[in-house]
């Protein structure tokens, strides 16, 4: 592929709401939290004396720093910025200061900020502060090598709640500050908008509007669907394809190619849950949900592998024969044909390519990843901030435009309270779904303090929720519903990760080119049942691979941000056998995860990163990093780290994985294990919370997927997944919507049969 850049054009900007009003902290907390944010991300000096506002060097570090840092600088970026970049603090950036203001008001959990606010408190007190640091002077009194020492004590302290409060405060001011840096962007030479491909003209929705009142508004219909996602949309085609009326209704808000991708600044607020992120009660694990209209397959990677034959089997042995049978392989192929998914158009970029020609020379299984890209060729690495070139055929470019046009209809901007229900002889039977609309502002976005909230009551025959494995029981308990199964069952692909840099070879720009079109499943089956993991690419964009880099010192950490243009990032994605749950936070009921990775899994997660380092390692990697506190990176003896500091590959001797010094890094991880607090694991799948089983006292819905306990309720979206898919959940989710969708649409046409028997 040429890398050479096209015109771009910028899209169009997508103004955030405003945040929840009123104070988060006091202004002396505040003051401290920027005193940790400047530490974690410092200006940087040279002096000869600590400094209270900046990292103090000696001028030969400091030199050979700048100097390490220029080399990575890109021919198009001004020969100032990389002083402008060491200058930069994370408090000298007012869209810094917003996001963490917006984030801590509105995505943070209540005790989470309650936690926050004593430790802030503690750091301004002679008593906490001999307490958590040693030393009497408040935290931002201190000097920031000083302050820079005691966060760096803190992640290796005895006491577990004091690493966990520095790895929390680490990755937040991190994540923050790569999404809002000015001069991160051009230290990178990474831009705005994907340099291949063109933008691309997007369906025309037409949505339902509501005027001002202070009454409910009512609405008729056969079936309501409560989520556009992948398992809302396929059902909504479904249905509206056989001629029933539809209303789709999304909470999120519909943006065209126009206004994609967002700034990652913007996306985690727009297309994501929770501002991009939940963390686990335990914090061991980040969920990423996308919440946008189309779900998850408008900010997912078009990965769309079918459901494999050994978890199909194990789905079908727990009395679920139904996916075994010619019928499910009809809505797979179904669902996979609508999306043109195929490999035959597929361009792996050099983060695929590393995985994949690493895995060739270790012998292990690998293979290309289908994608669904309507049978085009797809070189765009932008895709988990929205595809501006509408050629990834998500359901907002496919299953969403062919409901419209037999007839479905859309609410945007609806919360779903409550599925209503009638009692009829002792049984729950469904009549519609209670919610309140928020309108657009009068420009068209959701930043205007003149947006309007109705009231809505829609009348259904049925009702199908499709809002994910994370909503979708929750919305079944506020309806009332007390199946001891709902929200239980958990699964989420636990991943970790396994970043190298090659500053020997060329710019990777890995952020160039599909994302995941590779991956290798040699460590699939570890203990006899299916139960391993896969090694995929990750996404590789700065905010979305950074964050997830061990924080060691401020200097260390910029450092590294700059030398991404060289790097290579792969998942390692565990199917977990172990399970969690999702339940309503007490306060204002929002979801709440509780889910710890099992020892069980963490065994396997291990074996796949010595797996993932092993193919860096060949490839020619000088350095290889983990997603892991207790691990230091690991350098290939004789090489340099900077761009242009020789050949690894060339130094080579012959010995390959066996060379003494990465054994002896390879058996440091081995012994250290994956302990919780050192490492981070994330999560973009999450499944099994509404557990299809062939009893109540088994799971949440049937195997037609209806709710158990109800007439006309159903469930269909990855939360019904007996178990993990071990794949990317996008096509198992959309064929057994399809499937589901189906029997309620012949349902339907039986009951109106019955009706108008009656009638006459």
């Amino acid at each position: 592929m040429p890398t050479t850049p096209l015109n771009l054009i910028i899209p169009f900007e997508t103004p955030l709401p405003p945040p929840r009003e009123g104070g988060v902290l006091t202004d002396a907390q505040w003051t401290t939290l920027m005193a940790i944010a400047d530490t974690i991300i410092p200006s940087i000096e040279v002096s000869s004396e600590p400094l209270l506002s900046s990292l103090s060097l000696p001028a030969s570090v400091y030199t050979t720093a700048i100097e390490t840092v220029k080399k990575c600088v890109p021919p198009q970026t001004g020969p100032e910025v990389p002083t402008q970049y060491f200058q930069e603090t994370a408090s000298s950036i007012p869209a810094f200061r917003a996001l963490l203001h917006r984030t801590l008001s509105d995505f943070l959990r209540e005790d989470v900020r309650k936690g926050i606010r004593v430790i802030l408190s503690a750091l301004d007190t002679r008593a906490g502060c001999l307490l958590t640091t040693g030393y009497s002077t408040s935290f931002h009194l201190q000097p920031v090598n000083i302050r820079q020492q005691i966060l760096q004590s803190w992640s290796q302290c005895y006491l577990r709640p004091i690493r966990a409060s520095a790895k929390a405060l680490q990755s937040l001011v991190t994540a923050t500050w790569v999404r809002t840096s000015p001069t991160i962007g051009p230290m990178l030479g990474f831009p705005r908008s994907p340099v291949h491909g063109k933008p691309g003209k997007g369906y025309e929705y037409s949505f339902i509007q509501f005027a001002p009142s202070n009454g409910p508004e009512f609405l008729d219909t056969d079936v309501v669907i409560i989520g556009s996602g992948c398992g809302g949309g396929v059902c909504a085609k479904n249905l509206a394809e056989a001629g029933h009326r539809v209303i789709v209704c999304e909470k999120s808000y519909h943006w065209g190619p126009e206004h994609l991708p967002m700034t990652e600044q913007n996306s985690g607020i727009h297309l994501f849950a929770n501002g991009g992120l939940i963390a686990s009660d335990s914090g061991n694990i980040a969920c990423i949900a996308g919440q946008a209209f189309g779900g998850g397959g408008t900010v997912n990677w078009s990965a769309s592998l079918q459901t494999q034959a050994f978890v199909r089997k194990e789905w079908a042995e727990g009395g679920l024969p139904f996916f075994t049978s010619s019928e499910y392989q009809k809505s797979l192929d179904r669902v996979c044909s609508r999306m043109g998914v195929s490999t035959q158009h597929v361009e792996h970029n050099r983060n695929n390519q590393i995985l994949a020609e690493g895995a060739r020379k270790l012998g292990y299984s690998h293979k290309a990843v289908p994608q669904n890209t309507g049978g085009n060729q797809h070189y765009c690495g932008y895709c988990t901030l929205g595809c501006g070139a509408a050629e990834k055929q998500g359901p907002v470019v496919s299953f969403l435009p062919d409901a419209e046009r037999a007839g479905a209809q859309f609410v945007e901007g609806f919360e779903a309270h409550k599925v209503i229900f009638s009692n009829i002889r002792g049984k729950r039977k469904v009549t519609g779904v209670e919610g309140t609309w928020t309108s657009r502002d009068s420009n068209g976005g959701v930043s205007g303090k003149d947006r309007i909230s109705r009231r809505v009551i829609i009348k259904a025959k049925r009702v199908i929720v499709s809002s994910g494995t994370l909503q979708s029981p929750l919305l079944l308990l506020r309806s009332g519903l007390s199946n001891p199964q709902i929200g239980r069952n958990l699964h989420l692909h636990p991943s970790t990760l396994v970043t190298a840099t090659y500053p020997d070879q060329s710019r990777i720009n890995p952020w160039e080119g599909a994302i995941l079109t590779q991956l290798v499943d040699e460590f699939q089956n570890q203990d006899g049942h299916n139960h391993g993991c896969k090694l995929e690419c990750m996404t590789m964009l700065p905010s979305w691979v950074m964050p997830f880099q061990v924080w060691r010192g401020g200097l260390e950490y910029k450092t590294l941000c700059t030398k991404m243009p060289w790097m290579s990032c792969h998942l390692v994605l565990v199917r977990d056998r172990d399970t969690g749950r999702v339940y309503p936070d007490p306060v204002d009921g929002a979801c709440r995860i509780a889910y710890n990775v099992s020892n069980f899994d963490k065994k396997h997660a291990l074996e796949g990163l010595i797996a993932a380092a092993k193919v860096a390692y060949v490839e020619g990697a000088n350095e290889i990093f983990l997603a892991h506190g207790g691990i230091p990176a690991f350098v290939r003896p004789g090489s340099g780290s900077g761009p242009g500091s020789g050949s690894a590959a060339a130094e080579d001797n012959g010995d390959g994985i066996n060379d003494a010094a990465f054994q002896a890094w390879l058996l440091t991880l081995r012994k250290r294990g994956l302990p919780p607090v050192e490492v981070m694991f994330g999560t973009a799948h999450q499944m099994g919370t509404c557990r299809m089983a062939v009893s109540e006292r088994a799971g949440v819905v049937d195997p037609k997927g209806k709710v158990w306990g109800t007439e006309g309720l159903y469930v269909a979206d990855a939360s019904v997944f007996p178990s993990a898919s071990g794949v990317n959940p996008m096509v198992t989710t959309m064929a057994i919507s399809d499937w589901i969708s189906r029997g309620v649409a012949q349902d339907l046409e039986r009951q109106g049969g019955m009706e108008e028997r009656a009638r006459l």
